[in-house]
């Protein structure tokens, strides 16, 4: 269901290059601005839907959410100046805060052990649609064009044929055929709660008396009544017992005060930010690099968005790798490797940035490799987050979750900022966001984690 907020959320960056540039006769600076709009859009309601799913329930919410963003969808068409589109892609962009019921509902459903690849895979697929939306819409944009509609007119088309329908009939199935949470209505969720809880580390949960000999008397052949005592441990973790409870005041201050809140934040921040930044402008990077006869904005399109279907696997992959380290390393496994994917992603953007910049020509080719080794490491560290922020703060989930991809929107607003105004030379945007995270994701080694 996720997947399908990204048909109208991302609709316009296939287009809006070449289509809707010309059309609307916007300048790069206006095309721009719009990005940054629609990321501030999603940045502010993805904060307030955090508190509205601890109360509700995230199934109300995700169907509210489709509702309301499906009328600016549908009013895309109306669009005739710069304004009109920053007003539009600002309420298109309440579609983004569907992440936020996505993962929190999730994480109500599925044990702390498979809770990371369960919220990866929900949100690689939500990230993917934005691949498969440049498909879509270009596909669709040409084929109007084909069938002797003007561009004028098929842009506009475009939009009233995929994102509206879909949108409203999804938001009709999660009412209809969805549940709340695994113990039925939201209300009843404290019903679902353990009523014994598994033995701690400091407790004995099973003992006996054995009678043997110790090694010390093997020789004397004299025997003596040894005690063993069997101890059996349970890895114990606050999400055994988590319920999301309506937010008040002082919670929210403690959760905005704790360090534990801002090690995922700051990570999504540098990681999810900067995948969004990607997606709205790669298709223009490459447009501007490559632009001939044979390279369009269709071709340019097709090509970026690779990065955003690459989420079908990396993203979950991300989430599995998280679970995987939990085993063994418990949650600072799930730190750390976050971190590390996060700098990784640092250094081979910074590299993307030095290739562009370093050559007259750069290829094509080498660039797409690029990008996709970037965009491995740039998804799995989203999917490993994911599996860490149900520890955080694990009776507020909605909240924190709120926070997390709220942060993950702020760093996309920082990023296009960056690309909004360090166009050129055009590897340098890229540089300069791989250098940001390098530097955030080594500062958050020093923010301790619960053992479980």
């Amino acid at each position: 269901m996720i997947c399908l907020y990204s048909l109208s959320w991302f609709a316009f960056a296939p287009l809006i290059p070449d289509a809707i540039k010309t059309d609307l006769k916007l300048t790069s600076e206006e095309v721009g601005n719009s990005n940054i709009v629609s990321l501030c859009a999603t940045l502010v309601v993805r904060v307030i839907t955090g508190p509205l799913i601890d109360r509700y329930g995230p199934r109300k919410v995700m169907a509210g959410l489709l509702i309301i963003g499906a009328i600016p969808s549908g009013l895309a068409g109306t669009i005739s100046t710069a304004q009109g589109l920053y007003i539009v892609r600002f309420f298109i962009g309440i579609l983004g805060a569907t992440f936020v019921s996505c993962q929190a509902w999730n994480t109500a459903f599925f044990d702390k052990n498979v809770v990371g690849r369960a919220n990866a895979l929900g949100a690689g697929w939500g990230n993917a649609g934005g691949g498969f939306t440049f498909i879509i819409m270009i596909a669709l944009f040409n084929q109007l064009l084909a069938d002797g509609m003007s561009p004028h007119v098929a842009w506009r088309v475009a939009f009233a044929i995929v994102p509206v329908p879909i949108l409203l009939s999804v938001a009709a199935a999660i009412l209809m055929f969805g549940t709340d949470h695994p113990a039925g209505k939201w209300s009843d969720r404290y019903k679902a709660v353990a009523t014994t809880l598994p033995a701690s580390n400091d407790q004995t949960s099973n003992s006996e008396n054995i009678k043997t000999k110790s090694g010390d008397d093997i020789e004397t052949g004299d025997e003596k009544n040894i005690e063993v005592i069997v101890t059996a441990t349970n890895l114990v973790s606050e999400l055994d017992t988590a319920v999301d409870n309506p937010l008040s005041l002082n919670t929210a201050c403690e959760i905005v005060l704790n360090p534990l809140t801002w090690l995922p934040s700051l990570a999504y921040m540098t990681t999810f930010g900067y995948e969004l930044a990607i997606d709205v402008n790669l298709a223009t990077v490459l447009y501007t690099l490559f632009k001939s006869p044979t390279f369009g904005q269709a071709k340019a399109g097709y090509i970026a968005g690779i990065y955003g279907l690459l989420n079908v696997f990396f993203r979950p992959l991300g989430g599995y790798f998280g679970d995987l380290i939990y085993v063994k390393f418990g949650v600072p496994g799930k730190k750390y490797l976050t971190i590390a994917c996060g700098v990784a992603q640092g250094f081979l953007s910074l590299g993307l940035g030095f290739y562009i910049d370093n050559h007259s020509h750069p290829s094509l080719e080498v660039i797409i490799v690029i990008f996709v080794i970037v965009a491995m490491f740039n998804e799995v560290a989203n999917g490993v987050n994911f599996s860490l922020v149900p520890h955080c703060n694990p009776n507020s989930n909605g909240f924190m979750t709120g926070i997390v991809g709220a942060m993950g929107n702020l760093g996309g607003v920082f990023f296009a900022i960056i690309f909004r105004f360090q166009p050129y030379p055009l590897g340098r945007a890229f540089w300069i966001a791989g250098v940001i995270a390098v530097g955030v994701n080594l500062l958050l080694c020093i923010i301790r984690v619960p053992q479980f």
